[in-house]
Order: structure tokens, then C-alpha cells, then sequence
């Protein structure tokens, strides 16, 4: 079942409010509350922390994170700061299927991943047991992007507001090696000989759907898929992701303007929010330095079963921490 929620509009736009749908299910870990949860993330509710668990513990919070199942396809609401894969021997999504796919009673028909979102993104991670459908799905993403048609719809609370309550941003996005850390580095005009050695020229969509306290709720879409591009994306708007401890670095402040840092002068540190918005949040400046990423993929546009069938819609809920983080900034829901 699924509930509506009315968010605020936007100042300027001549909608007064915005509907997003959430499933009633929310993702809670079994013994929360239990004085063993890591100290200080009672003021971020509903935050899991991946790391922590052993294989059981993930296999049982995955289970719990079932918001769909239709056929061969089981829909998961992915908490926060969970890998889909790794290096061998890691703990990830990808390294546990076999032991979710007997949990979910599938028995030899295991798991694969067609659609995902990032570690420290949460939100949908569309898994399939038939590899026919699978290779169906992921030949509609790839049809969607080359037709620049969105299938994916991410929430992200930012700090600041971007200047356009809607746009496009497109940069031209490479990863480089920096300091042992692969980082997302724009590339200004980049050359054809850019493009050959993995330069890709990235699109996403985004609408602002309520600001409130200096900060925003958007909505992102990306139109092409890169690491991190949404992150990136919103720092090069000057408005970086909430809990964006890598790329919000790039974003100077001076006399209460933002400017642009060069990146090689930039390495990724823990984001610093200023003391009036620590304020709205309820937290303390160490409390901030464990502030979770707050980007969230909330819904996936599948083709319908037959070709004239019209598209489907998987829906995830945001996360409590998200929730609790609109609240405290103004943007109510009503």
C-alpha cells in the first residue's frame, strides 16, 4: 500500500505543492535501539550501518528491504553505505545473493542485479531471477539512455539552493586517481582524444521541489550513467548534496558567496555545514561528520510486460534519517 505526500512548493512556481508517492513498508533493522548500535546515530533514525553486520544480518535486512516482488523480479529498498559489489572478499549486495535468493525460497533460480543504486546512495535495487528477463530490462535502460529518456528518479536534499528551480547540467566527467582515491574530475572542452581516453560528457535533469532553511529538495535525474555523477553534478551547481563528504569540498564560500574550488587544490574532507543550519538539523559538528548521504533513489520506469502494455513504476520510501532531515529543514509534509 502506498501513501501520498504533499512537500511545499517551491517559491516562484506557480505549483503550490508537489505529490511524491512512498510504500507504508519502511526498512528497519531488527534491535535498533539496542545499546550496541554505534553511539550517536540515534539523530539519524532508520540509519543502518552495512559495515557492522555479518553475511546473516545482511541476508535478514535484505529480506526485510522487499518492497516488490513480481515474477522473476524482486524490487529492494537498499539502505545507505551498502556496496553492490567489491573486491573478493568483501562484504556487498552482489556477494550475498545466492544466500537471499534461498531465503526468498528460490532456490536455484539465483538473483542478479540489473539496476542498483550506488554504496553511498540508498534507495531501489531492482534484482531478477530469470536471466531472459534481466538481459530484457537492462536492453531497456540502455535503449532509454541513448534515447535520452529518464528511468530513474533519485530525491536529494542539498545545501544551497540552486539558482533554477529546474534545468540540465552537463559536464564532461573523467575518474582520476588522486591521493589513492578514485574522485569524479570535470573536464572543461574536452577533446576528441578526451573522449577516447574515458572522458564521457554526462546529463542529468533536476527540478526543484521544495526549499526551505538555505537548503533544497530535488529531484535528479540522470540521462547518462557515470560514478558519482549526481554528486558531482550538484557541487558544480554550487550546491552540494546533503552528507556529501567527498565532492562538497569543491564548493568555497566567501562574504556568503559560493564559488567553485580548483579541484587540484580540493581534497575530499568532511562536509562543514554552517552553524545556523547545524542549528535547524539538531546536530553538533562532530554529529555532522557522520551525516549520511542524503541522495535516494526513489523510483524506476520499467516497460510494461507486453510492447503496448504502458510503463510500470517501482517506488521506494526515504529512508527515516531523510525524512527526519525534511522535517527539521522546513519542508513539511502535509
Amino acid at each position: 500500500m502506498c501513501v501520498e505526500i504533499r512537500v511545499g512548493g517551491t517559491s516562484g512556481s506557480s505549483d503550490s505543492s508537489v505529490y511524491l508517492t512512498f510504500p507504508r513498508h519502511q526498512l528497519q533493522r531488527r534491535g535498533a535501539s539496542k545499546p550496541s548500535d554505534p553511539p550517536g546515530d540515534q539523530c539519524f533514525p532508520g540509519l543502518l550501518r552495512p559495515g557492522t553486520f555479518s553475511r546473516e544480518e545482511l541476508v535478514d535486512v535484505l529480506r526485510a528491504a522487499v518492497v516488490d516482488r513480481k515474477g522473476p523480479l524482486v524490487t529492494l529498498n537498499k539502505p545507505q553505505g551498502l556496496p553492490v559489489t567489491g573486491k573478493p572478499g568483501e562484504l556487498t549486495l552482489l556477494s550475498v545473493l545466492p544466500e537471499l535468493s534461498q531465503s526468498l525460497g528460490l532456490g536455484e533460480q539465483e538473483l542478479q542485479v540489473v539496476r542498483a543504486s550506488g554504496k553511498e546512495a540508498s534507495g531501489l535495487v531492482l534484482l531478477s531471477s530469470c536471466p531472459q528477463t534481466a538481459s530484457r530490462l537492462q536492453k531497456f535502460f540502455a535503449h532509454s539512455q541513448r534515447a535520452r529518456r529518464p528511468t530513474a528518479t533519485y530525491c536529494a536534499v542539498t545545501d544551497g539552493i540552486p539558482v533554477t528551480s529546474e534545468g540540465k547540467i552537463q559536464a564532461a566527467l573523467k575518474l582520476e586517481h588522486i591521493d589513492g582515491v578514485n574522485l569524479v574530475v570535470p573536464v572543461q572542452s574536452p577533446s576528441r582524444k578526451d573522449i577516447m581516453e574515458g572522458v564521457k560528457r554526462t546529463l542529468s535533469h533536476f527540478r526543484v521541489v521544495a526549499t526551505g532553511s538555505g537548503c533544497a529538495l530535488v529531484q535528479l535525474q540522470p540521462l547518462t550513467v557515470f560514478p558519482n555523477q549526481l554528486q558531482a553534478h550538484m557541487a558544480l551547481q554550487l550546491c552540494p548534496v546533503l552528507g556529501d563528504h567527498t565532492y562538497s569540498a569543491r564548493v568555497g564560500t566567501v562574504l556568503g558567496q559560493r564559488f567553485l574550488l580548483p579541484v587540484e587544490s580540493t581534497k575530499p574532507q568532511r562536509q562543514v555545514l554552517d552553524e545556523a543550519l547545524l542549528g535547524r538539523l539538531c546536530l553538533t559538528a562532530s554529529q555532522a561528520a557522520r551525516l549520511p548521504l542524503h541522495l535516494h533513489l526513489h523510483c524506476l520506469r520499467l516497460p510494461g510486460t507486453r510492447p503496448r502494455d504502458p510503463p510500470t513504476e517501482l517506488l521506494a520510501p526515504l529512508p527515516s534519517y531523510f525524512s527526519r532531515t525534511l522535517q527539521c529543514l522546513g519542508l513539511h509534509y502535509q
